[in-house]
């Protein structure tokens, strides 16, 4: 461009596109050589069309598509709709550097982002939703909430959890593993790094190879930064030989992994290159399939409605009916598995669609999307069956005649990455956490100097009984320190001033009431330890 382009030239291109709309420009469709389509946009300059042609040309492509709109030829795959006139409500909302094909060794390109509805109404009520949206950007609040950072010099993607932000987990994995316990899981551990050749057995190593790390040499062997648990949890289960009798045997790790993404795709804490996953294998019989498929159904349910999601959508990827060879494992544990996981979901009465060609190549799965407090949809919870890796790892366990047989695992992620939902919590709650999930869940304000040893003994009173309190005993007005606990989203405010040093009957202030309220320490104690238990 002959110039660079600045947020004030957005409403300009904006014009132009309605000019271009009231013409009712035709889009019509060409084909033409590879050969012919690079010669024709060397004309133009168009030096990234022609650089992503001679890519087609590489891999075989013969022939190409374009679109004609008006002066302007594109290289398109489309469809498109059939003329300009036909387009809906729009708008152009921001600009951003991109680099070319998101690799920052390539030049950074401009890119303009917009939105498209089929009416100026769904425009408009997205736009709110937007606004609402960057109040509640974790990135940002994160950083007011003194929850997590990000250093480049420590390195990119990779998250840095302050004392807050690191509590909101530790509650969060301590909730879950307590429920997986309850469960009849067991917990292991596995290391961080382990030799390249087991990942070469998983199949890792080649289907995944691109968002693997390098390997590294230790003793003149190639070790690698773990991007899987499961090659880990089957080694455990390998270390005996396994009858009829132990299935279902159920491991769970919060085991950190590490995957390569560019940099141009990495999203506070939703798109990080290091993140602790809340997994899970089940391995298990073919007869107990379907009902261990129930049970961590029932699991995923409870747990997210805990956390504040009731809105589910749910997804049933299973095989290409016309192109079965793409997949490993024989018909009959791919119909047994995909009608298992169908009436798994049906037993919970969930809605489902099905996504055909959808499936892993080592089996079907089931996708879970919550949504949040301002209707986003986010990707959460997995569960796939897995044929190929008790094949790989030659799993087998004695049934009742006494003879070998290969298990089915299961694979299983319900909050996914503890990174990604706790990006997804700070937004949903917009930062308010309830009380059993806050980090700091009093927030005691003393008046002045002589009533710091009163407010620091309520403190440890609070702490005895397993609340989460601080004391704020700087030299500040009782205003401002009330704003800073309520900027800082602390769900109970105490002001400690003589009658309650004396009388032992608390001022409380809600975040989310408007009316102070009196009771004693011991009603105070009642209430929020019945918010903690009840995870209101």
């Amino acid at each position: 461009l002959p110039k660079t382009l600045v947020p004030e030239d957005l409403p300009k291109i904006e014009r132009i596109m309605k000019k271009l709309i009231g013409q009712n420009l035709k889009f019509e469709r060409l084909e033409m050589s590879v050969d012919k389509a690079i010669k024709e946009f060397k004309k133009q300059g168009q030096i990234y069309k022609v650089e992503l042609l001679e890519e087609l040309k590489k891999e075989g492509e013969k022939r190409v598509s374009l679109y004609q709109t008006g002066k302007f030829l594109d290289l398109c795959r489309g469809p498109h709709i059939q003329s300009s006139k036909k387009a809906g409500a729009f708008k152009l909302t921001h600009l951003a550097g991109a680099y070319w094909k998101g690799d920052e060794k390539n030049k950074m390109l401009t890119r303009i982002y917009g939105l498209a509805f089929s009416t100026p109404k769904e425009l408009d009520d997205y736009l709110k939703m937007l606004v609402e949206a960057e109040k509640r950007d974790h990135r940002k609040l994160g950083q007011e909430l003194d929850l997590f950072s990000f250093d480049e010099e420590f390195g990119q993607g990779l998250p840095l959890w302050h004392p807050k932000g690191a509590m909101l987990r530790q509650i969060m994995e301590d909730f879950v593993l307590k429920e997986y316990l309850k469960r009849g899981y067991q917990l292991v551990r596995t290391p961080h790094i382990a030799r390249l050749e087991i990942f070469k057995t998983s199949g890792h190593w080649n289907f995944y190879r691109e968002s693997m790390y390098s390997p590294m040499k230790i003793e003149n062997e190639d070790y690698i930064i773990k991007p899987m648990n499961c090659p880990g949890h089957i080694k455990i289960y390998k270390t005996q030989l396994r009858s009829y009798r132990d299935l279902p045997i159920r491991y769970t790790e919060l085991g950190t992994v590490y995957r390569y993404e560019k940099s141009g795709t990495l999203h506070g804490l939703t798109r990080v290159r290091g993140f602790t996953q809340d997994d899970a294998h089940i391995i298990c019989t073919p007869s107990q399939l379907k009902q261990e498929l129930i049970e961590v159904i029932k699991l995923t349910k409870y747990i997210l409605k805990t956390f504040g999601f009731s809105q589910f959508e749910v997804s049933l990827s299973v095989r290409d009916p016309l192109n079965k060879d793409k997949y490993l494992g024989d018909d009959k544990h791919w119909q047994l598995a995909e009608k298992s996981l169908a009436e798994a979901i049906r037993a919970e009465r969930w809605q489902f669609r099905i996504e055909e060609g959808e499936a892993v190549f080592y089996g079907p799965k089931m996708d879970i999307k919550v949504t949040d407090a301002i209707g986003r949809p986010w990707q959460i919870s997995t569960l796939q069956v897995d044929f190929n890796l008790p094949e790989r790892f030659d799993l087998v366990y004695i049934d009742e005649k006494g003879k070998k047989q290969r298990p089915l695992m299961l694979h299983r992620a319900l909050l996914g990455s503890l990174e990604r939902f706790t990006g997804l919590l700070i937004e949903h709650f917009a930062g308010a956490f309830p009380t059993w999930l806050s980090p700091v869940q009093v927030k005691i304000i003393p008046v002045g100097k002589d009533h710091f040893k009163y407010s620091q003994k309520l403190a440890e009173d609070f702490r005895t009984n397993n609340f989460r309190v601080e004391v704020d005993d700087l030299n500040e007005t009782v205003g401002y320190k009330i704003r800073k606990a309520e900027k800082q989203k602390v769900p109970y405010m105490l002001v400690i001033g003589d009658k309650e040093t004396k009388g032992k009957i608390l001022n409380v202030r809600h975040r989310d009431e408007k009316e102070v309220k009196r009771m004693t320490v011991r009603k105070f104690i009642e209430r929020i330890r019945k918010e903690i238990q009840e995870r209101k």
